[in-house]
């Protein structure tokens, strides 16, 4: 008995073929997952239809997978109520930047429509800087909704776009016009007010 195949079979890609040699005779090979976990495979695969993935990409799942998926890297998060929607994340400065050595504490604030609309971020500790509001300690929008979409996660918030934040202000559209003014003219004296030096 020999079997001539257009393209190869992989072990992953068959669990099953059956080949019928004549009406009467049957032969069933089975490559790599047994009969029973077939047929559970199959029906696993039809609950993802319909109004199951619905479930699965709405935006609540995807609030608690960024979540957790926060919480599991290096973040201290705090949560602020059960609703998973505000909570506090523990913010390191950046290497190589003034803000470096500095821990903020950080509020998110997650919209009804994230991942489909940005997180509010604001500092709860003060900090020093020309695109965040010195007394609510608010972030600028255009930071985050300019580059913002559904692709991007929390974990990302705190890698890329808050270090990017502290790593390159943009003085040209403050929240913090005196942080913006003394940057431009005096960045010496700027980068030791951020630190804490007068």
């Amino acid at each position: 008995f020999c079997l001539l195949l257009s393209e190869p079979i992989l072990p992953l890609q068959v669990a099953q073929a059956k080949f019928s040699l004549n009406p009467l005779l049957s032969l069933s090979l089975s490559l790599l997952i047994p009969e029973k976990q077939v047929t559970k495979e199959k029906k696993t695969q039809h609950t993802h239809k319909g109004k199951n993935r619905k479930t699965m990409s709405s935006p609540s799942k995807r609030r608690e997978m960024d979540l957790m998926k926060l919480m599991m890297s290096d973040y201290k998060v705090e949560m602020i109520n059960d609703g998973m929607q505000e909570f506090y994340v523990h913010f390191h400065g950046p290497n190589e930047s003034p803000y470096h050595g500095g821990v903020w504490k950080v509020r998110v604030e997650l919209p009804d429509a994230y991942p489909y609309k940005s997180p509010s971020i604001g500092f709860i500790n003060k900090i020093y800087h020309p695109n965040v509001d010195e007394m609510s300690g608010s972030v600028c929008l255009d930071v985050i909704n300019q580059t913002w979409s559904p692709m991007f996660d929390l974990v990302n918030v705190f890698e890329v776009f808050l270090p990017q934040l502290l790593l390159y202000p943009n003085p040209s559209d403050p929240l913090n016009g005196e942080a913006a003014a003394l940057m431009m003219r005096d960045r010496a004296t700027y980068e030791q007010r951020v630190k804490g030096i007068d």
